[in-house]
């Protein structure tokens, strides 16, 4: 079956798909054959007026990839199991949970001839996955396969969940990737916290700084968490937001603020027309309306004119924030900006040739990361 490299995290969201790009464009330029898919499908848009689960089930972040990279669908590996409510209550309503069945499945999907190196992605977390048998640890250890954590840093904190993670994977994880480090920090952790870790037997393959681009959200998803309408502009949901603002004071205060921001969400009520006329001057990418009230002609009228969306939400400004707020940073990598942001990232802050030389895979001409 060749090598099988894992690729997990120990909380969604910490950047393995942009990491996948990485490794797997490399190992394309270098002519070497790969294969990658999610055991454990977590986003995909199932008809929920059947509840019918497709074959081939192929995991929305698969689809990205394989596009990206331009694979060919013999390059994409099926999912077992999709992770929802739905299936989870099905799973647990049978009289026998079967834990096991999920692995064997998989495990007869990937028992045909194939010399190169498969790549999976675990699901979000290191327990995720337990009650369909396609955990990162119990797919980990019945494929043999290595493991790779790509882990938000937040501080020395962060230490706890690796070790938690190295005690429960053992020898099968081979290293980390620490991702979302203050850029001011990178080089301090490069010096101290690196060979700490190395010294608690984690070698560390990257410390990738974060992004607001890769953390950024499109006007699209923003809209459709809100529930809100959209009054103009309609065709450029695709933008992506990267800050947000929040335009609840005078207007001179707001001008200069607004100047200093970029790539920017403005949530205001709906009658602060002051505010929302300085905010399309700036670079906003969207104005969210909150409260009673309609937005005035002549604003929309500029709106159309700047190509600037126009949310109205029923929601108040302080519930309208929180759920942007989580928006940040908890989308899926699925635009093509940043895709190519991701391949530079590893390419910059990752050493994927000593990753390769770990699990054995003789890269040439795969060049220096």
């Amino acid at each position: 079956m060749g090598t099988t490299l894992m690729i997990g995290s120990c909380e969604p969201f910490s950047g393995k798909s942009a990491f996948v790009l990485g490794i797997a464009r490399k190992l394309i330029a270098a002519n070497q054959r790969i294969r990658f898919g999610k055991p454990l499908a977590t986003s995909f848009e199932l008809e929920t007026s059947s509840w019918k689960t497709p074959e081939p089930l192929i995991d929305d972040d698969v689809r990205f990839v394989g596009k990206t990279l331009a694979l060919d669908e013999q390059q994409l590996i099926p999912s077992i199991h999709l992770l929802d409510s739905y299936t989870a209550e099905k799973r647990l309503a049978k009289t026998q949970l079967d834990a096991g069945v999920g692995f064997e499945v998989l495990k007869q999907k990937l028992d045909d001839p194939f010399e190169g190196l498969t790549i999976l992605e675990g699901a979000g977390s290191l327990h995720e996955g337990l009650l369909y048998g396609l955990s990162l640890g119990q797919v980990a250890k019945g494929l043999k396969a290595r493991v790779v954590l790509v882990h938000l840093w937040q501080d020395s904190r962060s230490v706890d969940a690796l070790l938690a993670a190295k005690e429960q994977l053992g020898n099968q994880l081979i290293g980390v990737v620490l991702n979302a480090v203050t850029p001011d920090e990178v080089e301090v952790l490069e010096r101290s916290v690196v060979p700490s870790l190395e010294e608690l037997g984690m070698d560390v393959f990257g410390v990738m700084p974060r992004s607001p681009l890769l953390r950024s959200v499109t006007i699209g998803e923003l809209a459709r968490r809100l529930e809100a309408r959209v009054i103009c502009s309609a065709e450029r949901l695709e933008l992506l937001v990267e800050t947000l603002s929040i335009g609840a004071m005078n207007v001179n205060s707001a001008m200069e603020f607004f100047r200093k921001r970029r790539n920017m969400a403005v949530v205001t009520g709906a009658g602060r027309t002051d505010i929302q006329l300085a905010a399309l001057e700036a670079s906003t990418q969207c104005l969210i309306l909150t409260g009673a009230g309609e937005p005035l002609p002549q604003l929309i009228n500029r709106a159309e004119e700047l190509e600037v969306p126009l949310l109205k939400v029923d929601k108040d400004t302080l519930e309208t924030v929180e759920v942007i707020e989580q928006a940040f940073g908890h989308v899926r990598l699925h635009e093509a900006v940043k895709a190519t942001y991701a391949f530079r990232l590893v390419e910059e802050h990752c050493d994927v040739d000593r990753l390769f030389k770990t699990i054995g895979l003789k890269v040439n001409d795969a060049g220096s990361c």
